[in-house]
């Protein structure tokens, strides 16, 4: 079947759908995106991708093409249309196709946002093989843009991050800046010192991850002690466990840093807790 994806206005097949070729996400990378989960055909954490998308779009002074609501009952109608149980949905904001390329924001009372939704059909999401394993994870050195809490379409870098890790025979790699872990290519990344959850402070170093405030909450909720703080590779190596936590996928272990286990190097019980509770408590509340 034939996917039918949102560009500016018209649900159109797949192969129909264009933008321009000046649009600036294709020519600069000068866009933002978010991506909602699915489950059992409704949103994990919706109002909190709305929140953090209008804070991307104010950071980079770009016009937001549709208000909440309008992108609440869009992400509905593709969800309807692709009959999507479980997967997610993406969604993209550009500053639009100016008549030509230039280094100048244009008028965005000429040059409108360009919009743009399409679904992925994920059966099984939330019962991934990998959350039963544990991933492997490889550390590089994090050499992006300073401001990675605005969740840009500038993502080569990350990409790249997965081949290396893909090419080490892993799954996924950790970038260290200073020393110390950011997060992962897609991903928010913790460790577990005794009893005691360690993340990242938030900063302009890492992203705000809805499903990283989710799970931080859920855990003190749970009684679990909680430290967000700048933590080194090598401290991560020696930890008792680790994880990592995405809008698609959920908490996921990780069983190995660079070639080193990681505690026992099987999924450890605080990881496989807090995925148990961030399933049970999102699909609660989903929409």
């Amino acid at each position: 079947m034939t996917r039918t994806v949102y560009v500016n206005g018209d649900y159109l097949p797949e192969d129909q759908a264009r933008v321009s070729v000046f649009d600036r996400g294709f020519l600069m990378a000068d866009g933002v995106y978010e991506v909602t989960s699915v489950l059992g055909g409704k949103l994990v954490d919706f109002d909190g991708h709305m929140v953090r998308l209008a804070r991307s779009l104010a950071e980079l002074d770009l016009a937001a093409p549709a208000t909440p609501e309008e992108l609440l009952a869009i992400h509905r109608e593709l969800l309807r249309l692709n009959d999507v149980t479980d997967g997610m949905v993406y969604l993209q904001i550009t500053r639009g196709a100016p008549a030509d390329r230039d280094f100048a924001f244009p008028d965005p009372a000429v040059t409108p946002s360009t919009l743009v939704l399409f679904t992925q059909s994920k059966p099984g999401l939330a019962d991934s093989p990998l959350a039963r394993t544990g991933i492997k994870v490889i550390s590089i050195e994090d050499i992006r843009w300073g401001r990675r809490d605005i969740k840009t379409v500038q993502l080569l870098y990350p990409s790249m991050g997965k081949m290396m890790a893909k090419k080490a025979g892993c799954d996924d790699a950790w970038m260290v800046e200073d020393g110390h872990v950011t997060e992962g290519t897609s991903n928010n990344a913790y460790i577990v010192r005794g009893k005691t959850i360690v993340t990242r402070h938030l900063g302009n170093e890492i992203l705000a991850g809805i499903t990283r405030a989710a799970v931080l909450r859920f855990a003190r909720e749970a009684q679990m002690q909680v430290e967000e703080r700048a933590f080194t590779i090598d401290e991560a190596r020696a930890a008792d466990e680790a994880f990592v936590t995405s809008a698609t996928t959920f908490v996921m272990p990780v069983v190995e840093i660079d070639g080193t286990p990681v505690g026992a190097g099987t999924p450890g019980p605080v990881a496989r807790r807090l995925r148990e509770i961030y399933l049970e408590e999102s699909r609660k509340v989903a929409i």
